[in-house]
């Protein structure tokens, strides 16, 4: 998730360069004060608190604005992250965001500021007053919310600075000299970042040979319980023994075995851009599981991807399978390949459920050649990962 706070004096030219930012990098718009005066306009519990502060003559508490900031967050899965313009405005609001954002298992990637002098910021909205009409475009006005302004920012800059995610750009330039400024400060946060994709589908979708091929082409570390466990199996180790006696005896290996094997995966992965999971999580603990792992290495999902493929097509391609080297222990019967398909409707349905509340799930469509839907899969995840283009 990317998310940015775009600062800048009124007269910076924000509301611009948001319009940008918003449609190059999909992101959601947060303005604290159109999320007002929607809330207003629906009568919402919370608009209508607002309203009648607002009528008696008071500032709309913290307490608040936070609530709806959050609400507009969680109703907004499907956004590659979000544009807060407006907020923070103040020291304290800028902890408010902090814990908002822990909160919410992400964080704000950078602040970007529009630097102006003040007299230019003048000029600009005496300008826009000629030809808008606006009655608050006025020297006394504008005077005044330029010290207000000020006067709250360069605590709330300090803050980000002392993070190390503070950037200013010279707001005098051009419209598109500023646009490549800015793009130059997200494309260098979004390399820093770690593409990790859940990679889910039914037994015979092709996960594994499209997860080691998207691996390769992106730079990340395949991750597949599977050959994990018989990795372990081949070495003789202790818990290989363990893994055998469970196969051996037609048990699931726990999640004692499985997590510290993906944990020693992650730690012993160098240099990599991301990790593709393939086969985990397949349960809903599991999917708690490697949302703590991830957090654990200031990390989290980036993208969760479904290759679909009708029943019908998965029995066939199982069926072809098991008649190969490539066969699995459960292709060895038409039984065994039903309730292994039956096993990933009751237990990892429910997980790819919860993802696509809060994450958003994309669907591919898994027929067709290979090249065909690993073009599906490689055109999803650049959309929004401008550093992957």
């Amino acid at each position: 998730m990317l998310n940015i706070a775009l600062f800048g004096p009124p007269g910076a030219g924000k509301g611009t360069q948001s319009k940008i930012l918003i449609e190059e990098y999909n992101l959601s718009y947060i303005s604290t004060g159109e999320l007002l005066r929607k809330e207003i306009k629906n009568k919402t519990k919370l608009g209508l608190e607002a309203q009648s502060i607002i009528a008696a003559g008071g500032l709309v508490s913290d307490e608040i604005i936070v609530q709806i900031i959050e609400k507009t967050i969680t109703e907004n899965p499907n956004a590659n992250g979000f544009l807060f313009d407006g907020f923070p405005r103040t020291y304290i609001q800028a902890y408010i965001l902090e814990g908002l954002m822990i909160k919410l298992n992400t964080s704000l990637n950078c602040l970007i500021s529009l630097a102006v002098p003040e007299e230019v910021s003048v000029q600009r909205l005496l300008e826009r007053g000629r030809t808008s009409g606006r009655t608050d475009d006025n020297k006394t006005v504008i005077r005044n919310r330029l010290n207000e302004y000020y006067e709250k920012t360069i605590p709330v800059i300090n803050f980000y600075k002392e993070k190390g995610i503070f950037s200013e750009v010279d707001g005098t330039q051009s419209v598109e000299n500023v646009r490549k400024d800015i793009k130059a400060i997200v494309k260098k946060e979004l390399s820093k970042r770690l593409l990790n994709i859940v990679l889910f589908g039914y037994p015979g979708s092709g996960r594994g040979s499209q997860g080691r091929a998207i691996a390769k082409k992106y730079g990340l570390e395949y991750v597949a319980t599977g050959p994990m466990l018989h990795e372990e199996i081949e070495k003789g180790s202790e818990i290989g023994k363990q893994i055998k006696d469970l196969f051996d005896n037609g048990k699931l290996i726990p999640d004692e075995i499985v997590v510290p094997l993906i944990e020693k995966k992650i730690e012993n992965s160098k240099g990599v851009k991301g990790f593709i999971f393939k086969g985990f999580p397949r349960t809903l603990v599991q999917s708690y599981i490697l949302d703590g792992l991830l957090k654990k290495h200031s990390s989290s999902i980036s993208k969760i991807i479904e290759i679909e493929v009708p029943t019908l097509e998965l029995i066939k391609r199982l069926d072809e399978r098991s008649k190969t080297e490539n066969r699995m222990p459960y292709d060895s019967s038409t039984a065994k390949i039903v309730q292994r398909l039956q096993d990933h409707q009751t237990k990892t349905v429910p997980v790819i459920e919860k993802y696509n509340e809060l994450h958003g799930v994309v669907k591919i469509d898994g027929m067709g050649s290979f090249d065909e839907v690993f073009k599906r899969i490689s055109f999803e995840i650049e959309n929004g990962f401008e550093n992957l283009k």
